[in-house]
């Protein structure tokens, strides 16, 4: 797999689990928990607040698997919206200059 296809693989197996939730799927019970978008927002803060004090505090290795964590609840929280992955990256190369 190229590097490059990592993100939409990965947003194709969130979007699996959203679309059909599979007992044992992490990312089935966060978007089907009772609080619904609340959950999965208060996962992207609490990954948010956690990847900050990592670079706070220089922490290399904690730095990129705290990212890793907020990119991934950033993808479940767009999914959970209704957001597909591709209108982000059309978003992006919009701003390319």
């Amino acid at each position: 797999m190229a590097r490059s296809d990592v993100l939409l693989d990965l947003f194709e197996v969130i979007r699996d689990r959203v679309e059909n939730p599979k007992p044992g799927s992490y990312v089935a019970a966060l978007v089907g928990d009772p609080k619904g978008i609340d959950k999965v927002l208060e996962k992207v803060g609490e990954e948010a607040t956690e990847y900050i004090l990592a670079v706070k505090n220089g922490r290399r290795h904690e730095i990129t698997y705290e990212a890793a964590d907020l990119v991934f609840h950033l993808m479940v929280s767009l999914k959970a919206a209704g957001v597909e992955w591709e209108e982000v990256l059309g978003e992006l190369l919009s701003r390319r200059k």
